[in-house]
């Protein structure tokens, strides 16, 4: 590995001014990553991230290189090289699947899904979900209704469709035909444009995940757990990051929660974990009256002081909780985290790129885990693959957009203190 003007080293070689930098400097991370309902396979995930990587080289002024992809049963991997003109990160990224979970849910036709979408409908409509949406994101909540009103339209024109049928034939049979053959037409431009089929799929998946869970998931989930307790008693690493985006935020709490779990049976110093949950779907599991079981993870995961959590959101992502307290509305005691950051999507993307994406919900919401355009507080690459820890990021409002020159080197007087015990909402 190449020589660190800037880094652990420089303690011993007595380097002015860098002891604070040294503090939350990273060398070598090891990165969790759980997407959200997404039913694209580990190959899909990893040309994408190689495609997106590119742009934060073009950002940040980075120079990387990616391995080739490993797939195993729960995880699928790869390692990048980072690096600047004076800093130099290595990664390694691991794919926590589930890919294969959805896809054997996704496999069966969109009118099969009708009855079981409609019973998670009432299910979450029952368990006080709507009402509790409505109190803490009115834009989640018409998120919720979004799908259904689709489904309503549909039928409400299929039957449309009967009644004309049935007015200039009069045959009873033309009128059925006429329904079925609209109904089918209208699900299948449904689900090709405004992904009918995903949606429906989601909200029936965080129906039986609330309240039977998912046995594959948890039993790959305590294999993963295992494996982080072990590794942070292990010096191979400077930083463990858990990301969580969309729904796989609900699986990284329950990943996390695991973990301190095992930590507790095994007595001895534990190093600290970084919990990254952006563009978030904690509320929507959170506020079903049945998920009590994963509210109390919520709070174990906030109250312990060895897992720095910060929740990215943005105002313009209709799939996250934009403006909502999520242990108040949750009804859990007050803890310092997660450290909230709201973060323009906007001022990430390039200014004619923005209007290409901005009506597209789906393009939006995934701009948490895509490369950014244009430096920004909250920049998916810089946090996975950047010097700077993910805490030190955080707990800036401008992120780490003060500690680079614009030629991307790591700027050796920058203050690593000033907003190192800064917590709370940022405002944007």
């Amino acid at each position: 590995m190449a020589p660190f003007l800037i880094g652990q080293s420089d303690k011993t070689m007595g380097l002015s001014g860098t002891t604070a930098m040294t503090e939350t400097r990273v060398l070598r991370r090891r990165v969790y990553h759980i997407g959200g309902y997404d039913p694209a396979p580990p190959s899909a995930v990893f040309e994408r991230f190689a495609k997106e990587l590119r742009r934060f080289e073009r950002a940040w002024g980075a120079h990387t290189t990616i391995s080739q992809l490993v797939v195993s049963g729960d995880l699928a991997a790869w390692q990048v090289s980072a690096s600047g003109s004076n800093w130099r990160t290595e990664i390694e990224m691991r794919l926590v699947r589930w890919d294969d979970v959805i896809t054997s849910a996704g496999t069966r036709p969109t009118w099969s899904r009708l009855v079981p979408a409609i019973v998670a409908f009432y299910d979450f409509l029952i368990a006080g979900a709507l009402v509790a949406y409505l109190r803490s994101s009115w834009r989640y909540a018409m998120f919720f209704i979004y799908p259904f009103l689709i489904l309503a339209l549909i039928a409400a024109l299929s039957v449309g469709a009967a009644i004309f049928t049935q007015n200039l034939l009069g045959n009873y049979f033309a009128s059925i035909l006429s329904f079925l053959i609209s109904a089918y037409l209208l699900l299948h431009a449904a689900d090709r444009w405004l992904y009918l089929s995903l949606l429906l799929e989601d909200w029936i998946f965080s129906s039986h995940y609330v309240r039977r869970g998912d046995n594959n998931l948890g039993d790959r989930l305590q294999r993963i757990a295992a494996d982080i307790a072990d590794n942070t008693r292990m010096e191979a690493v400077d930083e463990i990051l858990i990301v969580g985006h969309s729904l796989g935020a609900v699986l990284a709490v329950d990943l996390i929660d695991r973990v301190m779990k095992i930590e507790c049976d095994r007595p001895g110093a534990n190093r600290k974990l970084a919990f990254l949950s952006v563009g978030a779907s904690i509320l929507k599991i959170g506020l079903h009256r049945a998920a009590s079981g994963f509210r109390a993870a919520i709070g174990r995961v906030s109250s312990n002081r060895n897992v720095f959590w910060a929740d990215y959101r943005a105002r313009s992502d209709v799939m996250n909780f934009f403006g909502a307290e999520l242990l108040l509305h949750l009804n859990l005691p007050p803890t310092d985290s997660p450290v909230v950051r709201n973060v323009s999507i906007r001022r990430m993307i390039a200014p004619e790129r923005y209007p290409r994406i901005r009506k597209n919900w789906y393009k939006m919401h995934c701009q948490f885990v895509r490369g950014n355009d244009r430096r920004a507080a909250y920049d998916y690459f810089m946090a996975t693959c950047g010097p700077i820890s993910a805490e030190r990021i955080a707990r800036s409002e401008r992120g780490a957009t003060d500690l680079f020159d614009v030629d991307g080197r790591l700027i050796e007087s920058a203050n690593f203190a000033d907003d190192i015990k800064t917590v709370g909402t940022a405002r944007p």
